[in-house]
């Protein structure tokens, strides 16, 4: 065999060799992929069930939560407004009106008012005039908005800045009034109108989830003498503190806010015991609810 042949021969086979080889290495990684196919696969399926366990305990973690409550307000309801005041103190203060006139409202347990007025009339000397207004005004407890008696105290706040802020008022003097419900404020001030010079006392209180507002004012006409701003003052401090006396007492006869149950959805224990042995929490915002005017009735 001669030489050239032998190196052709050598040529050969190192070609196929290397053929061979080439082979080798794709048939390799051709069989490696499964492989990392299967491992991706079985890494995916661990995430995906951890993920859907966690998923699921904090479901279960939420439906285990214990649903928001509020503390239920301490008075179901209102007194017959017109009977808030006693037959004597009526006597004192509208002598010639005792009958009352009841406003309009879509429903009492939650707002009511009642008006009187007086006439006296003392002929050529004139007449004196007087008006009385008793408003009542209930805040029931509502997980969204707060506590029946934060709402309460809110609407008190508000209200005692709305009298001060009575229009052609003259001579105004606010005073903190005790003994009459959980804060009250007498705000006394002066009116002049055609018909006379009227002195204006309005008080505003509260009683834990209950404001009570009672305007009271009076003038002397038709050159009659203008009363006393004092004494009407004292007339009316004793009228808050009887209304104030006749919300207690409607719903201590009833049972509201002493026998521990309630009907209401989101509340806790309706019985509680009086504002004034309970810790006051802070307060809670929320809309208002209308008020009564406190301005001047002819």
């Amino acid at each position: 065999m001669s030489e050239g042949t032998m190196q052709r021969r050598a040529q050969r086979a190192d070609r196929s060799d290397q053929r061979t080889r080439r082979v080798s290495r794709v048939l390799f990684g051709a069989a490696a992929v499964p492989v990392m196919l299967v491992a991706a696969a079985c890494s995916s399926g661990s995430d995906g069930g951890d993920d859907g366990k966690k998923a699921s305990e904090k479901a279960q973690e939420i439906s285990a939560s214990p649903s928001p409550t509020v503390r239920a307000a301490a008075y179901r309801q209102l007194p017959e407004v017109c009977d808030v005041l006693t037959k004597k103190t009526l006597e004192d203060l509208v002598p010639e009106g005792t009958k009352g006139k009841e406003g309009s409202s879509d429903d009492t347990t939650m707002r009511a008012n009642c008006s009187w007025s007086s006439l006296d009339n003392n002929g050529v000397d004139g007449s004196q005039f007087r008006w009385l207004n008793v408003s009542l005004l209930r805040f029931e407890s509502d997980v969204t908005r707060g506590a029946g008696d934060e709402l309460a105290r809110e609407h008190y706040e508000k209200q005692v800045q709305e009298v001060q802020a009575a229009e052609g008022a003259t001579n105004l003097k606010p005073e903190p009034l005790s003994g009459t419900g959980d804060q009250a404020t007498a705000v006394r001030y002066d009116l002049k109108k055609k018909e006379g010079d009227f002195k204006q006392q309005t008080i505003v209180a509260r009683v834990e989830n209950v404001v009570v507002t009672l305007d009271y004012n009076g003038a002397g006409l038709a050159g009659d003498e203008t009363p006393s701003a004092g004494d009407l003052m004292k007339d009316a401090k004793k009228a808050a503190k009887e209304a104030i006396a006749s919300v207690t007492k409607a719903n201590a006869s009833e049972g509201g806010g002493t026998d521990g149950s309630t009907d209401e959805p989101g509340s806790e224990g309706q019985g509680a015991a009086p504002e004034s042995s309970r810790k006051s929490p802070s307060s809670t915002k929320s809309p208002s609810s209308s008020s009564s005017s406190s301005s001047s009735k002819t």
